[in-house]
């Protein structure tokens, strides 16, 4: 596949193969990615990770990196500080640094919200030199719709420029938040936020899935997909669910809503390793490789 026509303008001419290279190794050469979401424990604290019907080894950072490092992804995604601790011992794990977040401790209909970057494109750039990890890209969460939006959308902006400027690829998580935000999962409001990430020059965007009546609503999708344009959506994996019905619908999502990938973590890390290697592998043949759930 030419994946030339994913390569933004302003990306200099001395990182142009670099940044082929990244989004080759984090698509596998298809165009779409499948990221492994590993962020959550600041977003969620420690709910996903301890409680009924969840393995007791998911509360443990570690088992984020060894599924990682034995499955089949295109990027692991968490913040920095975790890499930190551990890529020493899983130097062969493609990381996505994320580069803010914030917990949901106070309410979004009390105070807006505002997640501000924690740390620099320039850090990670000099980190990945440093440290010779594998990091492909960054990524940075902004809430459409809060106060603070201005502020997101600037910081997002020099990101997303930044990031090309050093061959390395920029993901968005984009989620309409706050007191004028009556349902996130209105098609219509995702589709206004698939274009602010286009808007943006994002490579792929995070996004909620559009739902109708309680149900993956797969038109409203493709009304999303279609104002990304050239930057590839990403729906958001959700609450754990049965593999079949997840693997389902995510083959629906990429074939009939023309979404190019996802971004899962709790269907994959609330499971015991084996089962959660099973599972990303999964994930990645749907995503990536395009078998549908049937041959699975």
């Amino acid at each position: 596949m030419n994946l030339t026509k994913y390569l933004p303008a302003d990306v200099p001419t001395k990182k142009e193969k670099e940044f082929l290279k990244n989004f080759k190794k984090a698509t596998g050469g298809s165009g779409r990615l499948m990221l492994f979401a590993g962020d959550q424990k600041v977003e969620h604290l420690n709910n996903d990770f301890y409680g009924e019907n969840i393995p007791a080894e998911d509360n443990d950072p570690e088992h984020l990196f060894k599924i990682a490092s034995k499955a089949n992804i295109g990027v692991f995604a968490t913040q920095f500080g975790l890499i930190s601790k551990y890529a020493r011992d899983y130097k062969n794990i493609p990381y996505l640094v994320k580069l803010n977040s914030k917990t949901n401790i106070i309410p979004y209909d009390d105070k807006d919200p505002y997640s501000k970057e924690w740390l620099s494109v320039e850090d990670i750039v000099d980190f990945k030199i440093t440290s010779g990890l594998k990091i492909l890209g960054v990524g940075y969460t902004l809430y459409l719709g809060s106060e603070y939006e201005h502020e997101m959308l600037t910081e997002a902006a020099n990101i997303v420029h930044k990031a090309h400027k050093n061959g390395l690829l920029a993901v968005l998580w984009i989620y309409p938040k706050g007191k004028y935000v009556k349902n996130e999962h209105d098609g219509h409001l995702i589709a206004g936020a698939a274009g602010v990430g286009a808007s943006l020059g994002a490579d792929f965007i995070k996004l909620k899935v559009p739902y109708k009546n309680g149900k993956f609503d797969a038109k409203a999708l493709q009304e999303v997909t279609t104002a990304a344009g050239r930057a590839g959506v990403l729906c958001e994996g959700g609450n754990k669910i049965d593999e079949k019905i997840f693997l389902k619908e995510l083959y629906e999502q990429i074939h009939v809503g023309k979404s190019r990938g996802n971004g899962t973590g709790r269907n994959i890390h609330q499971r015991e390793l084996k089962e959660a290697i099973k599972m990303a592998n999964a994930i990645y043949d749907v995503t990536v490789n395009g078998k549908n759930i049937s041959k699975i």
